[in-house]
């Protein structure tokens, strides 16, 4: 099966969950690329894609999508698995790798500033597109590889991130430290996300409704990369900044948009986001034997 037809049967298993489980509900999360101190409700499984739309320069058009399932291991621990790949004009569309990651959350307690530990493995080609995170001096160049050149790269990663959250008011502000390695001989890359959201109405009404404000969150965010250990600059270094709205839709489905622009010259002169996210509640619940009443 190719990852078009996988991601397709994705969304369509998607939509008949969405229209059969009227109980869902979903996380709140605006953003794309900076992680908040927000946990996956135990038990809950979300399942989320994240396509990146973009040309670099000198090149064709791409799309490119991670596929999440992440899970609430514990109220303190959130699991998450990636599944990425990309399609690319008149060149190929093609698999290029998963990662796995956990984020864990040291102190429970709301503070005024949260803490949140994020390690994750990568095991994906030089040909992912996904921009999860942008580290080192990644730059547009390095999306413009042909595919079957760049899928012979091997990338085994370890990524490192301190998350800084805090709520103030209705605002949500946060700040993401990011360490990556290659685990050959590569030097340590380093990068930076900051984000800041809110829901556009924050007064609760006394009837559910779709088009309302209270619905609708909006954003923005920074990222970049901040050079490695042989030379932490931010020289020749990519940097975007991206608006953010994210629209919470009937049965916990919720859509995500975020246009981005590149502020470096080896940045993307332009980034488009899109999100489509879905949480299952409680779904240990649904492999246990019912109880059955006394005959």
């Amino acid at each position: 099966m190719s990852f078009h037809s996988l991601k397709k049967a994705i969304l369509i298993s998607l939509c008949v969950a969405v229209w059969s489980n009227p109980t869902a509900k979903a996380q709140e999360k605006p953003y794309f690329v900076t992680y908040s101190h927000d946990l996956e409700e135990p038990g809950n499984l979300e399942i989320e894609t994240k396509t990146a739309l973009a040309r670099p320069d000198g090149s064709t058009h791409y799309g490119a999508t991670t596929l999440e399932f992440e899970y609430g291991a514990q109220a303190w621990w959130t699991a998450e698995l990636y599944l990425d790949g990309q399609d690319t004009a008149q060149d190929s569309t093609l698999f290029t790798g998963f990662r796995l990651e956990n984020r864990l959350r040291p102190l429970m307690r709301d503070h005024i500033l949260n803490p949140v530990l994020y390690i994750e493995y990568e095991n994906i080609s030089g040909a992912d597109k996904t921009l999860l995170e942008v580290v080192g001096h990644d730059g547009q160049g390095d999306l413009a590889t042909p595919n079957a050149e760049a899928r012979r790269e091997h990338q085994h990663e370890v990524e490192l991130k301190l998350i800084l959250s805090s709520n103030v008011k209705d605002w949500n502000i946060s700040e993401n430290f990011i360490a990556e390695k290659n685990l050959g001989h590569e030097p340590w890359e380093f990068g930076y996300a900051v984000g800041a959201a809110r829901p556009l109405s924050g007064a609760a009404g006394a009837h559910d409704c779709t088009f309302c404000a209270r619905k609708l969150t909006a954003g923005v965010e920074a990222y970049g990369g901040l050079g490695d250990t042989d030379a932490l600059t931010i020289r020749d270094t990519s940097h975007y900044i991206a608006p953010l709205l994210s629209w919470q839709l009937p049965k916990g489905l919720r859509l995500s948009l975020s246009p981005g622009f590149g502020l470096t010259s080896t940045s993307l002169s332009r980034v488009y986001r899109i999100g489509v996210a879905y949480e299952f509640d409680q779904i240990g619940n649904w492999f246990r034997p019912t109880q059955t009443g006394a005959q």
